[in-house]
């Protein structure tokens, strides 16, 4: 006859199985299911709100929350998507017909520098003008045809997409209405204290809502206000570089300034002085301020994690998970501090 603690040990050895199983089943749909529980954990207060309003009919007012969620988010950046990508097959296009050449705003950046800065490039092996015109030519053009590529496998998985977006919007629904049933469950099933759980718990929810909510706030922000400017100076495809800003601003410390700075610079080179220094002005006090002032208040505050983890956990998770890094990363750090934490905490009163 098997000893209970035989039966232990199998059934723990199931519930492994099982559970490594399940989640093999998700991975196809990862991504559907991560965002569908970051939106779930962002639109929850509101949720909670429209479930009084309509007198605990939790079908509605998850109904409610879900409208309101494809009319905030989902519709607003479906439609920056399209005219993204087509503003990026039109810069794909006038690269590719010469209209648009970096290697020859490279050799007019280099024309334009001093003599004492042309002959220390000269000495550090760096004045091969038509080397690195050719090099940056071919890079813009390989990134062109990255994004038109990108754009036509977008075209020929339409229905992949839609599948997904409908599993995703599907999954929410549910999340939302039966959120609370499903965080009690989660709960009762992890072996650790209810001090611990709720901590855990409390910072995981924590750090998602401030790194989703703040992060593209800031990024919204930031690209918005440096494609305006592009816009305003005549800089062609401000809504891809504006765009680009936005992405880059996902990163703490390094931001936007790796677009706006080098045009300035090719402003001020090339006798531009104007558009370079209003460019420069506008980058440091206008969208550096944005950075600057907002991120500590929407991220920072509320995770309490230092910004060089927070820096170094989003390069980390975006290179891993690509796009979704920039949440799971800052996550995992965040989980990261608050389990040494309790590990600490603990230890101290043992002692």
């Amino acid at each position: 006859m098997n000893s209970p603690e035989l039966q232990q040990k199998t059934f723990l050895l199931l519930l492994i199985i099982v559970s490594v199983a399940f989640v093999w089943i998700l991975l196809p749909f990862y991504g559907t299911v991560f965002w569908a529980s970051v939106l779930a954990i962002i639109f929850a207060p509101l949720h909670r709100r429209l479930l009084v309003m309509v007198n605990q009919r939790r079908n509605l007012a998850a109904l409610t929350t879900l409208l309101f969620c494809l009319l905030i988010v989902i519709l607003p950046f479906t439609v920056l998507a399209g005219s993204l990508l087509q503003e990026g097959l039109t810069v794909y296009e006038r690269i590719r017909s010469g209209q648009l050449n970096f290697g020859t705003y490279f050799q007019q950046i280099m024309a334009a520098l001093p003599q004492w800065l042309a002959n220390l490039l000269d000495r550090l092996g760096l004045s091969d003008i038509s080397g690195i015109r050719d090099a940056l030519s071919d890079s813009a053009l390989q990134g062109s045809q990255l994004i038109a590529a990108e754009a036509l496998n977008i075209g020929q998985n339409t229905f992949e997409f839609i599948i997904s977006f409908g599993i995703m919007l599907y999954l929410l629904f549910f999340l939302l209405r039966d959120g609370t049933i499903l965080t009690s469950k989660i709960n009762q099933a992890i072996p650790l204290s209810l001090e611990h759980k709720r901590h855990l718990l409390s910072k995981f929810t924590t750090v998602v809502r401030a790194t989703v909510k703040g992060n593209i706030a800031v990024a919204a922000i930031q690209g918005a206000l440096g494609g305006a400017m592009f816009s305003f100076l005549g800089i062609q495809g401000a809504l891809l570089w504006g765009s680009v800003m936005a992405l880059l601003s996902l990163l703490p410390a390094i931001g936007a300034g790796l677009i706006w700075a080098p045009v300035a610079i090719y402003f001020l080179l090339t006798g531009a002085l104007v558009q370079g220094i209003t460019l420069i002005l506008f980058g440091v006090l206008v969208i550096g301020m944005v950075d600057n002032v907002l991120r500590p208040i929407l991220v920072g505050r509320d995770t309490k994690i230092p910004d060089y983890v927070v820096l170094i956990s989003t390069l980390g998770g975006l290179v891993l998970f690509g796009l979704n890094g920039f949440v799971i990363g800052p996550v995992i750090a965040a989980l990261f501090i608050a389990a040494w934490d309790i590990f600490s905490s603990s230890k101290n009163e043992q002692v």
